[in-house]
């Protein structure tokens, strides 16, 4: 299809504009070629006529489709040109607030001028071993790329971040430098990472400053070499810099600043080490207060300067050599303060002790005098003399200034040398991948030797980009085997020539600085000749001859030729270095050792920037042939062998493009200046990529994707099996020209445009099967719609009819009335309204002649005021014009004078050199000397007289003053006297006054006494009946009150128990933080006790050969180790041979700072971890009293009926032992005697069984007469009441002391006592079995209440309905019935099938030992008695052992035990075949042997042998799911073991009585039980990590990508970074890859028999892992928030919800962890316009933070062109309501939180004497006990 068709009427074009730069117009009606005019019309509402050019007659750039608007990668768009870039990047930064955009392969950043929590570890995490198109564009991903081709490719990678100053290139090159350190880690524990990182906070402070454009603005380009080992860790670093802006020391331009390290300093004056730099405010030094603007907003350089110094610190300079750096720094501060003097035009001096020079000198340790002296002079070096020469108060400056940059710059090398020394690593490097932060092209109004020198780095950086963009695309071409056209792009070598080639500008510029007279304008004289009508691309000003221009590929450039040839030289009095050089301060001369030496390229401008090459760890030495030339290379030189060696270093590294974009000039957040924006596009070279691009096929589809997108624009008979044939047909069809399109090996390969003309057919195909669908079901609902309303319209006409009828008639009665009312009120109305207008209309009159009266007067005051100032301005201005010309014709006359002064100056001096005039000169001065001597002689005598007088004056003054001072004190002392006199007189008066008082008081209060009386008797009468009264009020207040305290006890109550409720439900969140904590804490030690274990085994290792004799275990070993799980490592190898160790010179060094810090650190943990253990046993402890208050009663009574049941227990045992005893008796007697004696018919036989049956009968009476004893006893208890008076005790004495047998009374006690327990028991149980059966009652009696109840009411309700929903719902009422009758029922059947099951069981076991019972008595019968003797049916019983549940091994056999049970079992096997948990039972059973022997030693080892041999276990095969899940269980049931036979009443509720015959008796394991708690909380840990790590390549795929519903969600064009495919591949994972892998977890665990809290917790863990790596996903990819991937994304978790159903596993608590991921999904499906949509989704999206709330909608994009995107005002409307919401700002979930778990009490019903050994376990040395 040709271009020129697709501008027909509606479609969008680009126009240009000077304002917007590009401007949106559609067409209003169709182009036909030949037209020279184009009908527009703009966004703004305007039409427009827009003129095609004539010659080249080109057409306006087409828009893309609003789909493609917003795409992260700019090659991915349609139409490819510079207004599409824009206007895509404008839109992803204002609108989305996206900051990343791809470009082919270059990754643009815009700088938002506002931090963005998109930097996070989670968000690294995140991007960390994904593919780069996976996710939305970031430096991470570009970090990744990098890192993951370095490993792939075994090939060095470089990432280059570029652009102008402002625009992000330090912050992006820090975040990928965080990047590298975060995921790699360090191969070392020197944390090399962490000085990787630390060397930015020192390289900002020494080399960043604030810029007019940037507060933190790098004054040089860097780039770092990040070392890795083959493992791809970080090793070392290495750095090298470019160009330092040396000017900036000592010249600041308006609103900039100087080096961050000075304010720092200054900032940090009065920190007490810094005392002696005499340092003040930053406004008292001239090199700091020049830009007026000492302050950033928003930065602390105190702090700042302490952040530098930890960093120095962590880099390994010491506080000396810190304090040196600061010493220096200070110095230069107090050089730029010192001052000159002009003694005359050619020679200045400074003044006397100078402070500022003072200081200096001290500060660097040199001579002052000498000093002074070479600022002020200069020495020059003929052939044959040497002159010391005078300079001038200019020239000094300049040289002082000159000495402060040079030494900066040294400075500034030293730290970097250092820096890198810091950074080396002594391991070979495997790879490195380097970050280069350089400048990107410059262009100001004056551009000098720095623009020129950074401009012609960039043209060289431009030229190595276009080579690699186009080797990307040929390589791309040729791997699809498509037809290679050569692509036409710019070739900037030319440009290169010009300024490197020989007689280039860099060479003429060396050859002038070497003449003796060349100078700026001879060198542009050269120029012109050279280069002027010879290269296109370079010329000469029209109005300047000391200039030149050159066209750079970015834009033209003009360089002003001043200042080329000193900045090229760097010119530095080499007298004032050598002052330096002689300093006492051992630091100032090291920063000059290489001027001695070869220098390499790392010397500095004088105005401009330093140029720096590698600084190398170790300072290079000079080679012996070097010659003195080579000392004095000049800056040009220097700085393009350092670009041609970084070139070469790029160009062996695979490279990775960050383009950093300013976005305005006014550091505005998120504020896009297109004109900015296109100028940098443009020298950056985005647009020249897009270029490249849009000339070949930028458009690529694989033919799958090709498929699933235009499917709909094929037929039925088009589709074929191949794809590719497919594809190829219906592209032949669609695209008529086939230059338009390639067919490729895996792709499909577009032109320009041509993804927008397939989307447009693709759009009318789909709107018009819309419009017939639409058409179809709206005539449907319409019809409908029509004849309902038919019927309707007809039954209310007829209604209305009537109606309408009767009101007419109403309406003629009403109407007659109202006409008259009408007429008597229209006209009271009309006048009253007349009189209204009338009484306003005079009042608005009077108003508005005064309003115009005032502004008349006003104007009049005006003009008069006018005329006034008029009169003094023009007087003003007529003096000004007089001064000025005075001033100018004085100005003037002191030219002349000057003139005339200079010409008598010069005769002067011709005079002055005869010898007649030196000497009448002479004759003058000795006369004015003698003169001064008088005038100083007679000054001393005046001097000593006044001298004189004053210590007169003085001697009289103090003896006046010791007078006064006498008599002063005198009268002080008199008058105090006179004041005590006077206040006793006044006393004594008072007291004379208040006797009176008093008296008269006594008189008066008798007569108001007696008065009272009188009154009182009144008052008691009517008190007394008040009295009266009010009782009865108070009775009826009483009764109030009562019914008050009541209804208040009730509710104090209620508010009691709500608050008990609070709290527990607090106390239950206090625990599960702690919990959280204490696991989190120990999840750390156990992370520390693993590296421990490492580090141990590397020492043993690096000590190569040990000394023989005794082994001392490491004290950090034996501190951090509990009591209970020390290792066994040391243990074993004590077994080793013993070797000879080495001689301490020969070990290896070990880093035993960091061995301190891991052990101090180990200790720490361990405290915390038993505050954290003693803090969880305190919440427990209250939970558990809490619950405990309403049990107590209960618990009590139960503990004595516990006790009273082992008494019985105890009895019946002793009967049970006896009868055992009897049986053994007939065995014994059977087996010693023939077998006719003990035959049934035997005499012996009969006497022996009627001797049975006599002891069996007493034994009956015996129990008949217990019985009687109780009956008696109970009725006598019923009888006698207990009373305390002394009767009853007499009556008891005497009946005992009618007892005369002590025995007997001690044996009637016991037997009464146990009588009494036995009953007390029996009443008990009987008790309780009636309590049961009446609450049974109760609850069937309340069941049948509610049945008949709800009967009545369906009932109630049946009746009400019509006949035939009354059978309906009768019907449907017996259906429910039935229906809950046959659950019932099947319940039942399950229960009872369960228990045939068992009881088969059981039934097997037993026909089992009943086999072994009978091959036991074959074999103890003879072969000749089985022949001779007839068989008769008599059981021959067999004596079995009774076991007790224990197993016996040796000690020695202990690491035999371990090593089968635990190191070498495969838990497949044991899963498969055995019951769950096995080895934890055989395990306490030997622990069980141990306690019964009581050998401590035994448990103990046997105890700590078994967890140091499951932690081996789990180190060694820790990622295998089944060995961790299998001893997860094993531990936990364990564990479960040691609570449940310990002995302790809460663990013994649910134990038959044979396990608690089976409780430990000697020991208390009540901490190892917390230490294997621990233990199962590190193995559930280690179990989520491994079940992350198998699930997380699964999720993404699974849950966002794959298309479980087929067809919903369509392919969108992508770029060149394509993105995993939706459509599933083999080896792709779906959703069903997913839930397969939860069933294989699911099974493992229960075959293994965890415990179901457990497997729910697991569970839980899972999904919750599930959502927030989907959720996180989602939230970092563009591509999958759209309406179709949030259906596609609730079908997947409906799936999920489906399988917990399925596994019973609802109630776990993992369907809530899904909650933000569906509210994610519905939040992608809701209506997103109105006001109640923002309700909507505030209301509904209450699971996620409002950070994701607004990312999701940001993110949002349509797939087709029916969906609409989120306005900006939506989403400003939705963070206005969700303001006040008080949640976390983090972005992202946190994928690695793993929930608290614990391990509720689960006893087991197996006993313990039933578990057998299989021999598969090789346990024969094991006996059962």
């Amino acid at each position: 299809m040709a271009a020129s068709e697709l501008y027909t009427k509606f479609a969008r074009v680009w126009i240009p504009d000077p304002e917007e730069v590009w401007k949106s117009a559609e067409l209003l009606k169709d182009y036909k070629p030949g037209d020279k005019v184009l009908l527009l019309h703009l966004e703004e509402g305007k039409d427009l006529e827009y003129r095609l050019d004539p010659k080249t007659g080109e057409l306006p750039h087409l828009r893309n489709p609003d789909i493609l608007v917003g795409e992260n990668d700019l090659t991915a768009l349609s139409y490819l040109h510079e207004p599409a870039v824009l206007h895509n990047l404008r839109v992803r930064f204002i609108d989305s607030k996206l900051i990343y955009t791809y470009c082919g392969i270059v990754l643009v950043a815009i700088n938002p001028y506002e931090q963005l929590p998109i930097y996070g570890e989670d968000i690294i995490n995140a991007y960390s071993g994904q593919n780069m198109g996976d996710m939305d564009p970031h430096i991470f991903a570009v970090a990744e790329e990098a890192y993951k081709q370095m490993a792939r490719d075994e090939r060095n990678q470089s990432i280059i971040v570029s652009g102008e100053s402002g625009a992000g290139k330090t912050v992006s090159a820090k975040y990928a430098m965080r990047y590298f350190a975060t995921v790699s880690g360090s191969a070392s524990e020197a944390n090399v990472e962490e000085k990787v990182l630390a060397s930015n906070p020192i390289m900002e402070s020494i080399g960043n400053a604030k810029t007019t454009r940037n507060d933190n603005s790098s004054r040089f380009g860097k780039y770092i070499e990040i070392g890795f080992d083959k493992r791809y860790r970080i090793i070392g670093a290495n750095m090298r810099t470019y160009l330092l802006e040396k000017s900036r020391v000592v010249f600041q331009a308006e609103e900039e600043r100087n080096y961050h390290i000075f304010y720092q300093l200054c900032a940090s004056a009065k920190l007490p080490e810094f005392k002696m730099l005499r340092l003040g405010n930053a406004d008292s030094f001239h090199y700091t207060k020049q830009g007026g603007s000492p302050m950033i907003e928003g930065v602390d350089d105190a702090k700042e300067m302490a952040h530098t110094r930890q960093a120095c610190t962590l880099l390994g300079i010491s506080e000396s050599y810190q304090m040196g750096i600061f010493r220096i720094l200070a110095g230069i501060l107090h050089l730029g303060n010192v001052g000159f003097a002009s003694r005359d035009s050619d020679s200045c001096t400074i003044p006397p002790k100078h402070e500022p020079l003072t200081i200096f000198c001290d500060l660097m340790g040199v001579d002052y005098e000498e000093m002074c002296h070479w600022l002020c002079h200069r020495k020059l070096a003929t052939a044959t003399e040497t002159y010391i020469k005078p300079i001038s108060k200019l020239q000094a400056t300049n040289a002082r200034d000159a000495l402060a940059k040079h030494i900066y710059a040294k400075l500034f090398n030293w730290i970097v040398d250092h820096v890198n020394q810091a950074l080396h690593s002594a391991v070979k490097q495997h790879s490195f991948i380097g970050v280069l932060d350089i400048y990107g092209f410059e262009t100001f109004e004056i551009n000098s030797f720095e623009q020129f020198c950074i401009n012609y780095a960039n043209e060289k950086l431009q030229q190595q980009f276009n080579m690699h963009v186009f080797k990307l695309e040929q390589e791309e071409y040729m791997k699809e085997q498509i037809p290679w056209t050569l692509i036409d792009f710019y070739d900037n070598q030319p440009c290169i020539n010009l300024i490197e080639s020989k007689l280039g500008i860099l060479d003429l510029l060396d050859e002038e600085c070497k003449m003796p007279k060349g100078t700026d304008d001879t060198w542009a004289q050269k120029l012109y000749n050279t280069h002027l009508n010879k290269c296109a691309l370079f010329e000469k000003p029209r109005m300047s001859n000391k200039a030149f221009i050159i066209k750079h590929f970015a834009d033209k450039v003009e360089y002003q030729c001043e200042g080329f040839l000193e900045k090229n030289k760097d010119t530095v009095f080499e007298e004032q270095i050598k002052v330096l050089k002689s300093s006492k301060f051992k630091m100032l001369p090291e920063l000059f050792q290489d001027d001695e030496k070869a220098i390499s390229p790392t010397s500095a401008t004088s105005s401009g920037r330093t140029p720096l090459t590698r600084v190398p760890v170790k300072p290079t030495k000079g080679r012996p042939g070097q010659t003195a030339k080579e000392h004095k290379k000049t800056v040009g030189h220097q700085f393009r062998n350092s670009l041609h060696l970084l070139m070469e270093t790029l160009n062996a590294t695979t490279p990775h493009y960050v383009r950093c974009i300013k976005p305005n000039d006014f550091k505005f957040p998120f504020t896009f200046d297109e004109k900015r924006a296109v100028q940098q596009l443009r020298a950056c070279g985005v647009l020249e990529t897009i270029r490249i691009s849009a000339a070949g096929f930028p458009s690529r589809w694989t033919y799958q994707e090709f498929f699933s997108r235009y499917r709909v624009l094929m037929k039925q008979k088009d589709v074929l099996g191949d794809r590719k044939q497919t594809c190829k047909n219906v592209l032949e069809k669609l695209i008529l020209d086939k230059d338009k399109y390639q067919f490729g090996k895996t792709k499909i390969f577009f032109r320009a445009g041509q993804v927008a003309y397939l989307e447009k057919l693709r759009a009318d195909k789909l709107r018009a099967a819309c419009i017939r669908i639409q058409k179809t079901i709206r005539g449907w609902l319409l019809r409908k719609r029509y004849l309902c309303m038919q019927r309707a319209a007809i039954t209310v006409q007829r209604y209305v009819r009537g109606y309408q009828a009767r009101c007419y008639a109403k309406f003629l009665r009403r109407t007659k009335a109202a006409t008259t009312i009408q007429k008597y009120w229209r006209m009271y109305v009309v006048r009253r309204r007349y009189k209204i207008r009338r009484a306003a209309t005079i009042v608005i009159q009077s108003y508005l002649r005064g309003y115009l009266t005032r502004n008349r007067y006003r104007k009049i005051l005006r003009e008069y005021k006018a005329v006034i100032i008029q009169k003094r301005v023009r007087g003003w201005l007529a003096r000004t014009h007089y001064k000025r010309t005075m001033k100018a014709i004085v100005y003037l006359q002191c030219c002349f004078r000057r003139m005339m002064a200079k010409r008598e100056l010069k005769k002067l001096k011709i005079e002055a050199r005869s010898v007649e005039r030196y000497k009448k000169l002479h004759i003058g001065m000795e006369n004015k000397i003698m003169q001064l001597q008088r005038k100083v002689d007679e000054q001393n005598k005046d001097y000593k007289c006044l001298m004189e007088k004053l210590t007169n004056l003085e001697g009289v003054y103090n003896s006046e003053t010791e007078k006064l001072r006498n008599d002063v004190e005198r009268l002080q002392l008199s008058e105090e006297e006179a004041k005590v006199a006077t206040g006793r007189v006044l006393s004594l008066q008072e007291e004379i006054a208040k006797l009176r008082k008093d008296l008269e008081q006594t008189r008066s209060e008798k007569k108001s006494i007696e008065e009272r009386a009188d009154k009182y008797k009144q008052e008691t009468d009517q008190l007394v009946s008040n009295l009266k009264e009010e009782n009865t009020l108070l009775k009826q207040e009483k009764e109030t009150l009562n019914h008050r305290i009541v209804e208040q006890a009730k509710e104090m109550t209620e508010t009691m128990e709500r608050k008990l409720v609070e709290e527990t439900k607090q106390l239950e969140l206090d625990l599960n933080d702690e919990r959280l904590r204490y696991q989190n804490l120990l999840n750390e030690f156990s992370r520390l006790e693993e590296r421990y274990d490492d580090l141990k085994e590397e020492m043993t290792l690096m000590l190569n050969v040990p000394k023989p004799g005794h082994k001392r275990t490491d004290s950090t070993h034996s501190s951090n180790e509990s009591e209970y799980t020390f290792s066994s490592e040391f243990a074993e190898t004590e077994d080793i041979a013993p070797r000879t160790e080495e001689p301490i010179e020969k070990k290896v060094p070990l880093d035993m700072s960091l061995f301190l810090k891991l052990q101090k650190r180990v200790t720490e943990l361990e405290q915390e971890k038993q505050l954290m253990q003693d803090e969880l046993d305190r919440k427990e402890e209250q939970v558990f009293r809490s619950k405990a208050k309403e049990e107590e009663r209960p618990q009590i009574r139960g503990a004595e009926l516990e006790y009273e049941s082992l008494k019985r227990q105890e009895l019946e045992s002793e009967n049970k032992k006896l009868k055992n005893e009897l049986n053994e008796l007939r065995k014994a007697l059977s087996e010693k005697s023939a077998p006719e004696v003990t035959a049934p018919g035997a005499p012996a036989y009969r006497v022996l069984m009627e001797q049975l049956t006599s002891v069996s009968e007493e034994l009956d009476v015996r129990k008949e007469e217990v019985l009687i004893l109780r009956s008696q006893l109970v009725s006598q208890k019923e009888a006698i009441q207990p009373k305390n008076t002394m009767t009853d005790s007499t009556i008891l004495l005497e009946d005992v002391q009618k007892m005369k047998d002590k025995g007997e009374i001690a044996q009637a006690y016991i037997g009464l006592k146990e009588t009494n327990r036995l009953l007390e028991s029996q009443l008990q149980s009987q008790k309780r079995s009636h309590e049961n059966e009446a609450e049974a009652l109760r609850g069937e009696i309340q069941s049948l209440k509610e049945e008949n109840n709800r009967q009545q009411q369906l009932l109630a309700q049946n009746l009400q309905l019509p006949p035939e929903a009354r059978i309906e719902a009768s019907l449907q009422h017996e259906i429910t019935r039935l229906t809950n009758e046959n659950l019932d029922l099947m319940e039942q059947l399950e229960k009872q099938d369960k228990t045939v099951r068992k009881l088969k069981k059981q039934l097997k076991v037993f026909a089992k030992k009943i086999g072994e019972l009978e091959v036991g008595q074959m074999e103890n019968i003879s072969p000749g008695q089985i022949i001779d003797e007839p068989i008769r049916p008599v059981n021959i019983p067999r004596k079995e052992k009774d076991f007790q549940g224990m197993l016996e091994y040796k000690r020695e056999d202990e690491q035999k035990l371990v090593k089968n049970l635990i190191l070498e079992l495969k838990p497949r096997g044991v899963a498969v075949n055995l019951i769950p948990g096995l080895p934890a039972y055989i395990l306490f059973m030997c622990v069980r042997h141990a306690d019964y022997l009581n050998d401590d030693q035994k448990v103990r080892s046997l105890l700590t042998s078994t967890i140091n041999s499951i932690k081996k276990v789990l180190k060694k095969r820790g990622d295998d799911f089944e060995t961790v899940s299998f001893w997860l269980s094993n531990t936990c049931r364990f564990l479960h073991c040691l609570k449940q036979y310990s002995g302790e009443e809460g663990f013994m509720k649910h134990n038959t009585s044979r396990q608690n015959e089976h409780c430990l008796t000697n020991f208390d394991l009540a901490e190892y039980r917390q230490v294997l708690s621990d233990l199962a909380i590190q193995i559930y840990q280690q179990l989520v990590r491994v079940l992350e790590n198998i699930l997380q390549p699964m999720i993404v795929s699974g849950m966002l990508e794959h298309e479980t519903i087929q067809g919903v969600s369509g392919v969108k064009p992508t770029g060149l970074r394509k993105r995993t495919s939706s459509i599933a591949d083999e080896g792709t994972y779906t959703l069903d890859s997913i839930l397969r892998q939860l069933n294989s977890f699911h099974s493992v665990m229960c075959q293994h028999g965890m415990d179901p809290e457990l497997i729910k917790q697991v569970v839980k863990q899972m999904f919750y892992i599930v959502g927030a790596i989907t959720l996180n996903n989602l939230l970092l990819r563009k591509d999958m928030c759209s309406w179709s991937k949030g259906m596609q994304i609730r079908y997947n978790v409906s799936q999920l919800e489906e399988w917990l159903r399925d596994k019973n596993l609802m109630n776990s608590g993992a369907k809530e962890t899904l909650e933000p991921l569906i509210q994610a999904a519905q939040l992608l499906q809701v209506k997103k316009k109105t006001d109640d949509d923002a309700e909507a989704i505030c209301s509904m999206c209450n699971a996620l933070t409002t950070a994701q709330i607004v990312k999701v909608l940001n993110l949002y994009t349509p797939v087709n062109e029916f969906e609409e995107r989120v306005s900006v005002s939506f989403i400003r409307t939705i963070q206005m309501r969700l303001r006040d919401r008080k949640d976390s700002p983090q972005l992202l979930m946190d994928a690695k939180h793993i929930f608290p778990v614990t391990f509720p009490f689960n006893p087991s019903s197996l006993a313990l004497e039933t578990i057998q050994i299989p021999a598969s376990l090789g346990l024969g040395f094991i006996a059962r006990v």
